[in-house]
Formats: C-alpha cells, structure tokens, sequence
C-alpha cells in the first residue's frame, strides 16, 4: 500500500520536481485535490498551475474533466487492490483487519482528506455512469475482500461477525468510510480505530 503515499496532503500542493511524465503528475494532483476537495473543488487551471502545464496541454490528455476523473478512479482503485493483493494471505485474520485500518488513516494524511472513492461517491449525482460504475466496482472490491478476512475471522474465533460475511463487510466497509468523514471532521484518527475495536475479539 506504500504507493498510496504519493496522494498524501501537504501543507501547500506544489509543482511535482519528478520525472513523471506530464499525464502522470496530472493524475497524481487531481487525486489528491478531489481527495481534498472533492470533484468540484478544483479546475483545470488548478492543475495547470501544478503541473507547470497550459490548460490546454491537460485537455490533450483528458478532454473532459469526466474523462481524468475515469481514469483518476481507475489508477487509485489499481494501486489499492495492489496494496491488498500484497498482504500476506497467511497472516491471521485480526492483522489483516489491523493493516487495513492502517491502510484507512494513511489515506486520510494529516487529517484533511478522504478515500478517493467515498469522495466522488458523495457527488455521484453529477458525475457520469461510467465513474459511477467504477466507484461501484472499488466499493465492491473491497466488500469482497473484508468479506473473506471476516470469514476467516469468526472461522479463527478473533473477529466479531454477526450474520453473512458478505452482509458484515459491507457494515464494515460503510462504517469505515464514515469514520474517515467523522475523523476529518475532528482532525483525529481514533474514529477508526474505534471501528477496527469493534470487531475485534478480546484476547
């Protein structure tokens, strides 16, 4: 999950001194200002002023804002489900669902922004039917894979679950992405770890 690191906030976004191409670092800055600010919250002149770039020049590579917020999901939904992929499957079920969290308030940097996903989720309405179906699709990708760690965890007796895994990692999945909005809200990170204490088994 180190990769995510490159979306978190800083106190002033300020042109990237990379060797990303041109493409790369637009992407990069829209995640992170629509994780700031959402999808309204930002421009292409705002990116533009970033990258070092004419407006125009971004334009090239997305002739839509709809079309660089596609492909913004797409690359952030990739690098997470690289980062889950990359847990070892034989760890208990109870570190998996620790690292996870961990994974959570990384995310959120230092306090001010949200998972990319639960962001655009909020302005689902006037967003397009294909970030739509991609906002969807992370969400259920990552339903999936607590619904796994869950079974293995009420298997292993170290997880609290109460019905269907399926049904549970969705809660879970749900209250996670509320605990991020409520831990921006409050400028800490123990909203989640008080959800993570939850479906926890005392040892």
């Amino acid at each position: 999950m180190e990769r995510l690191t490159i979306y978190l906030p800083v106190d002033k976004l300020e042109p990237m001194d990379t060797k990303l191409t041109v493409r790369e670092q637009v992407l990069d800055h829209a995640i992170t200002l629509m994780m700031l600010r959402g999808y309204n919250g930002f421009s292409y002149r705002d990116l533009s002023e970033l990258v070092g770039v004419k407006t125009s020049s971004i334009h090239y590579y997305f002739p839509s804002k709809d079309d660089l917020v596609l492909e913004a999901v797409s690359q952030y939904s990739g690098e997470v489900m690289a980062g889950l992929q990359s847990i070892d499957a034989a760890l208990p079920a109870r570190e998996k669902l620790a690292t996870y969290t961990r994974f959570f308030g990384k995310t959120l940097g230092d306090g001010n922004q949200i998972c990319l996903c639960g962001m655009l989720a909020a302005d689902i309405e006037s967003l397009p039917e294909t970030v739509r179906q991609a906002v969807q699709a992370f969400f259920r990708a990552n339903e999936n894979w607590l619904a796994e760690v869950l079974a293995q965890g009420a298997k292993e007796g170290t997880l609290v679950v109460k019905g269907k895994p399926e049904s549970a990692a969705r809660t879970l999945f749900a209250a996670l992405q509320g605990s991020v909005l409520a831990s921006r809200l409050f400028h800490t990170k123990s909203r989640l770890e008080d959800v993570e204490a939850m479906w926890r088994v005392a040892q």
